[in-house]
């Protein structure tokens, strides 16, 4: 795979009464202009308002691909550009959605590794003014990467995304999102994935498992 980055897309903190008892969000990302540094704690510049639900080393990253955007702007009849799901690097020519957890991305010269899906609350439905929004994210499948920071680096659009190396038990983030949907028959099938999901999904999965 080779693809490149569209855009980087930093928070604008909303407040409305669509975000319910969390006051304050910044699911609004933007594309902004030149390069912009990429820690392990996320992005320069960028707001993570819930960091019960959000944020992290194991979420540090949200990247999304602009095909799954393409397929949203059909699905709602209406324009989804760039940062229009929440995601900090909107990817071209990228499967997000059915990228191996564990896989190894060089993005210009950042290395990142990605970790879990992204589950949306009905704060995203606010944000798109679409209530039902939350299920068919779901049901849809295409849930983009939520990536650690391997190796912290400026990132700007046009930047070159490559994998390095993809782990051989194949788990893809789609199906760690359907597992976390309602579909225990994945669970055996992710437990090989364990090592590769990061603190957080190592404590979903444990829960789940009993391990």
């Amino acid at each position: 795979m080779r693809g490149r980055v569209e855009s980087v897309n930093v928070g604008v903190v909303r407040t409305g009464a669509w975000t319910g008892d969390k006051e304050r969000t910044a699911i609004d990302k933007r594309p902004v202009e030149g390069p912009v540094r990429i820690g392990s704690e996320g992005l320069a510049g960028d707001t993570v308002c819930d960091l019960r639900h959000h944020g992290g080393p194991d979420q540090a990253v949200y990247a999304y691909s602009t095909a799954d955007l393409d397929f949203w702007s059909a699905e709602l009849d209406a324009p989804v550009p760039p940062g229009g799901v929440g995601e900090n690097l909107t990817l071209r020519d990228v499967d997000c959605s059915g990228a191996v957890v564990g896989e190894r991305w060089q993005v210009g010269d950042a290395v990142l590794v990605v970790r879990l899906p992204r589950i949306p609350c009905r704060v995203f439905a606010g944000f798109r003014a679409t209530p039902d929004l939350v299920k068919r994210f779901m049901r849809a499948g295409r849930p983009g990467a939520y990536l650690s920071v391997e190796s912290p680096a400026a990132v700007t659009r046009g930047d070159p995304v490559t994998v390095l190396d993809r782990p051989d038990h194949g788990v893809t983030v789609a199906e760690v999102m359907a597992a976390q949907a309602g579909r225990p028959d994945l669970l055996p099938r992710i437990v090989a994935a364990r090592g590769d999901l990061g603190v957080r999904g190592r404590r979903w999965l444990d829960a789940r498992t009993g391990g």
